[in-house]
């Protein structure tokens, strides 16, 4: 079977990186939480996962590779859709499970914001990306991959790196690298501030990053007043999650 550009597929052959991935996340899952694989293609990783006593249910978007799942007999259950139009509490019906996968790289951006729709009941996620997302993702202020994923993942969750993977280790070959990460939640129930606004606070600030903010945030105010705050004399990739949501506040005073 051939891997489908619209679907962004790009097939796991490295046994040892399959291994490896599994077992991160098997270590990782000390409340032995169900998976949630999105994206198993052929279920090179999904065998694995099985394999060391991982409960697993896959979501698949491709027919194809549904019908190959199944008629290898493995014990998972298959939700064929894409995820992007599952409700993962739904889905899930209200339980915490472990988020994992080689996410298709066209869609892998809007899985981490359909994560954080659901974060409550998503302790942990291990997860494929092509390296430069997984560096946005990584990146800490001061940093210029820093952005709009790094401040929206890490006001939620603690980001780590745990392997880079070559392009010969999939096919076909992509044309970048990609890295394997790990979120897991931090103590944030709740941010201070207005979430949805925090969010296009955050959207806007990176949407013009060269600017400083008390010109890329004008529009959010006709007090000119507030801008003399210290923290809009900046540029967003000098600000830590905490002065967002400062920000956040001043601005939803007005």
């Amino acid at each position: 079977m051939k891997a489908k550009k619209k679907y962004g597929q790009h097939f796991l052959k490295d046994d040892r990186i399959t291994e490896e991935i599994a077992s991160q996340i098997a270590l990782a899952n000390v409340d032995n939480l169900p998976l949630l694989e999105i994206g198993p293609g052929k279920g090179a990783l999904t065998m694995r996962l099985i394999g060391k006593g991982q409960k697993v249910t896959c979501v698949e978007v491709d027919e194809d590779m549904v019908d190959h799942l199944q008629k290898q007999n493995l014990n998972v259950e298959i939700i064929q859709s894409d995820v992007l139009d599952i409700n993962p509490h739904e889905a899930m019906e209200g339980k915490p499970f472990f988020l994992c996968g080689n996410y298709p790289y066209n869609i892998s951006s809007q899985i981490l914001f359909w994560m954080l729709s659901a974060r409550d009941i998503i302790p942990q996620m291990v997860g494929m990306y092509q390296y430069e997302v997984a560096e946005r993702i990584l990146s800490n202020p001061d940093s210029r991959k820093y952005g709009i994923l790094s401040v929206l993942c890490q006001a939620f969750y603690n980001c780590e790196f745990l392997l880079e993977v070559p392009p010969e280790s999939f096919k076909p070959e992509p044309k970048v690298n990609s890295a394997v990460i790990m979120l897991s939640r931090n103590k944030t129930g709740k941010l201070d501030c207005d979430e949805k606004f925090f969010k296009r606070v955050v959207k806007t600030s990176f949407g013009q990053r060269r600017k400083k903010l008390s010109n890329s945030l004008k529009s959010f105010s006709e007090d000119r007043t507030i801008f003399d705050h210290s923290l809009f004399t900046k540029r967003p990739e000098h600000l830590s999650v905490q002065d967002f949501v400062t920000i956040t506040n001043i601005l939803n005073t007005d």
